[in-house]
């Protein structure tokens, strides 16, 4: 943990965070789902979260949710999905400890959608995170060009099935991550193994 000075002239601790994204990382991206019944998660997220959380890292997921603002789900329809996520999690004592989502399409180009990194640096503020030594895991080239912005250490899971898309975005961008993995659990075990 970093020790930064409070706003009295006591010291804050500043801590450690994975951020994750969601669709297509945790679960399979159902496009637009509104159905928090239909949610599962990918086998290992559970672990993996909760060896994460036992390694000291506050579990953050930043996630882009158009379909608020397209009309397709209502923003308590994310949360109950966020709620349902947790319920699973827990099945393994796991748990996300903030969730923070962006409503907006992308033709509004707003800061808070990835790859912007207004999300991120508000739960920074709120959670009293350290950004520099933080992390973020991702199925997407948007989360590594917003983890880079922010000088995160980036992880890129190759979720199964969608292995040649990922590949062929990634190319496109021209974006590296720091490191892959096919699945999330082995994108978190690379990340933890940082120190």
């Amino acid at each position: 943990m970093v020790v930064a000075p409070g706003a009295a002239g006591g010291a804050t601790r500043l801590r450690r965070a994975l951020f994750v994204d969601r669709d297509g990382t945790l679960n399979p991206d159902l496009h637009y789902l509104k159905d928090a019944e239909r949610l599962e998660l990918f086998r290992g997220v559970g672990d993996a979260l909760r060896i994460a959380r036992e390694h000291g890292e506050l579990i953050v997921c930043v996630t882009n949710q158009s379909g608020v603002g397209r009309g397709f789900y209502t923003v308590d329809d994310v949360a109950s999905i966020h709620r349902r996520l947790n319920e699973l999690l827990g099945r393994s004592q796991a748990r996300v400890d903030a969730f923070y989502f962006c409503p907006h399409t992308p033709e509004q180009g707003c800061p808070c959608r990835k790859p912007g990194t207004e999300l991120f640096q508000r739960a920074a503020r709120d959670l009293s995170i350290d950004l520099a030594s933080s992390a973020i895991v991702g199925d997407r080239v948007i989360d590594i060009q917003a983890g880079q912005k922010l000088g995160l250490l980036t992880g890129l899971v190759r979720t199964p099935g969608h292995e040649q898309e990922v590949d062929r975005e990634v190319a496109a961008a021209g974006v590296v991550a720091d490191l892959a993995a096919d699945s999330f659990a082995g994108a978190v075990a690379r990340v933890l193994l940082r120190g």
